[in-house]
């Protein structure tokens, strides 16, 4: 049996995960590199684009999206948080209101955020998202 993790080790994934969508509500780069992990072995899949590897990539999809996006806001539900040892995820249903190039739209997608703790605190390794029905 795996043993539940400590609660102060569940709020800090918590906060990490808020912070990301923070970032991408604020369309600042800026905190999304502190979020992320700089390494060649993140990972990130936006609804409808093939996967992007490591952290050129990505930051560069990230840059294209605030780029383009005049507005962005989140409503992040049904939070479930796993902690293994140094690495954490956090599932959740993203629902998002935007406006992207003049067009406004609201949609939801199922993400996946996982993390690996480091002497510096949890940094994103990979965010996957895929629109739900």
């Amino acid at each position: 049996m795996i043993p539940e993790p400590e609660p102060e080790i569940v709020e800090e994934l918590k906060a990490v995960n808020q912070r990301f969508y923070d970032a991408f509500s604020d369309l600042d780069i800026s905190v999304m590199d502190i979020v992320w992990e700089d390494s060649a072995r993140v990972v990130c899949v936006h609804p409808g684009w093939t996967p992007l590897i490591g952290w050129e990539a990505v930051r560069m999809s990230w840059d294209r999206i605030f780029q383009n996006a005049n507005l962005m806001q989140f409503q992040v539900r049904y939070l479930n948080i796993v902690v293994q040892g140094e690495f954490g995820s956090v599932t959740c249903v993203e629902g998002i209101t935007s406006v992207v190039a003049g067009t406004a739209s609201n949609f939801s997608t199922f993400a996946t955020n996982v993390f690996v703790r480091r002497e510096d605190g949890w940094r994103m390794i990979a965010h996957h998202a895929s629109q739900s029905a």
